[in-house]
């Protein structure tokens, strides 16, 4: 049974520690002068500080909706109409009812790997309605992006082809793991598994933005990223490169608590990630990530600063990743059963979201049904038809690499694997059945490239 609450204090693994000796500068009203070649005042006095706030306490967190889904008092609520809200909460309810299907589909051995994305639908889909379509994104630390692309009209059919890499496949013809989705069209650039590696990336795509008249004014660089990608250098120098050179980047953390299994509280000692954006000099925000209302407007406002400052803005999500890491985990050997279960009752994004619509008379009982009824057998069919395709001509394992004419060494390995396969293709049982699989059955491997 879902019980809302107005306000919840976080657990220590999702908020930041409280630092009881944390201190902020007091500085004499009349200084010594300013240092030469800087603004910074000259005093008499010595003063350590560690703290970016103008007290001693934390960075604030930005809501709009309470945990019951009413607003609190003085929250700039969102313009959006009831069509509006309605897409937001369709596309949230499209991420749980995909993970269910496709977890269970991974443990019956259909596909490989999965990662689900519970208890942060909010984060996902509140950002991506903030950005313009045409907005590069860059995401690879959590793998849980595949909801902005989906806002993006990505489709269900192109997210169970990714998965089964099957021959509709389009990011990556079957050569990537499931989740590890890209797509030129939708201008999501391809996650990668590697941690971090694509946060100085996106810096270098908000310069590449900055240096298109067509599009300098007009767009930025998105990256996703955990607050455990956060611990690796990748993120220390995108935020450098987009500061200092500038770029037009936004840079998303969504501190969901863990680090697969290392909670943000043994991560870092600080007041979180948003601690780190004014050491660049950057514009930053901690928001509640699972108020979707409260992610859009900050994500929204974020972009527009980053195109009229042209340099990084830091967004810092805070939600709380109730499913487990990925298919390869059990997250209860490392956090209580019942800690997941009361957050998923008291701070439900969906249904945080779900109370405020049915306050505006948006949504009813009858239109929950109808929605997950739907939703279900749309992912259900999807299911079934991607589960039928065969996967992309066995060549395709070569091309994609390099431009031009293929270079001998590809064309080597080629030429390799084709005496391989006519020698055993058809002999050996479990390369007969594999090869079955492959549209072209492996024989276009040896002919010339298309």
């Amino acid at each position: 049974m879902f019980r809302p609450v107005r306000s919840i204090r976080l657990p220590l693994h999702t908020a930041v520690k409280y630092r009881a000796l944390a201190t902020a500068p007091k500085f004499p009203v009349h200084a010594q002068g300013i240092l030469p070649t800087s603004q910074s005042p000259i005093v008499s006095e010595l003063q350590f500080f560690n703290s970016v706030t103008g007290g001693a306490g934390q960075i604030p967190t930005y809501r709009v909706l309470d945990g019951a889904g009413v607003p609190i008092d003085g929250a700039e609520v969102p313009e959006i109409n009831e069509e509006f809200a309605q897409k937001l909460y369709e596309h949230m309810q499209l991420l749980p009812t995909l993970d269910n299907i496709l977890y269970n589909v991974q443990r019956q051995g259909k596909i490989s790997f999965y990662m689900t994305a519970y208890g942060e639908e909010a984060t996902i889909i509140g950002s991506a309605a903030a950005l313009a379509p045409d907005d590069e994104v860059l995401g690879e630390c959590q793998y849980r992006e595949m909801g902005v692309l989906l806002w993006r009209g990505f489709g269900i059919n192109g997210v169970m082809a990714q998965c089964f890499g099957n021959q509709e496949d389009k990011s990556g013809k079957g050569r990537q793991m499931p989740m590890h989705f890209g797509s030129p069209q939708h201008h999501f650039h391809t996650i990668s598994s590697t941690l971090a590696t694509q946060i100085p990336q996106a810096a270098g795509v908000g310069f590449a933005l900055k240096r298109d008249p067509a599009r300098r004014d007009k767009n930025v660089a998105v990256v996703y990223f955990g607050e455990g990608a956060a611990s690796e250098g990748d993120f220390h120098a995108g935020m450098l490169l987009a500061s200092t050179i500038p770029s037009p980047t936004v840079f998303l953390a969504r501190n969901n608590g863990f680090a697969i299994s290392t909670p943000s509280s043994e991560q870092y000692y600080g007041d979180g990630i948003a601690a780190r954006g004014p050491g660049y000099g950057v514009d930053t925000v901690r928001v509640d990530g699972n108020d979707i209302l409260a992610v859009m407007n900050a994500v929204k406002e974020a972009k527009r600063r980053c195109l009229e400052g042209g340099r990084a803005v830091l967004v810092e999500a805070m939600t709380y990743r109730v499913g487990h890491h990925s298919t390869s985990d059990d997250s209860f050997a490392y956090r209580g059963r019942q800690e997941v279960e009361n957050r998923k009752k008291i701070d439900n994004p969906i249904t945080r979201f779900r109370l405020y619509m049915e306050s505006k008379g948006w949504w009813s009982e009858q239109h929950e049904e109808d929605l997950k009824a739907r939703l279900k057998k749309d992912v259900m069919q999807a299911f079934k038809r991607a589960e039928s395709l065969k996967r992309h001509d066995l060549r395709e394992l070569f091309t994609d690499v390099y431009g031009g004419e293929e270079p001998w060494n590809i064309r080597e390995q080629r030429e390799e694997l084709a005496g391989l396969l006519k020698k055993y293709g058809q002999v050996w049982e479990p390369w007969r059945n594999e090869l079955a699989a492959f549209k072209d059955g492996g024989e276009k491997v040896g002919g010339p490239p298309s």
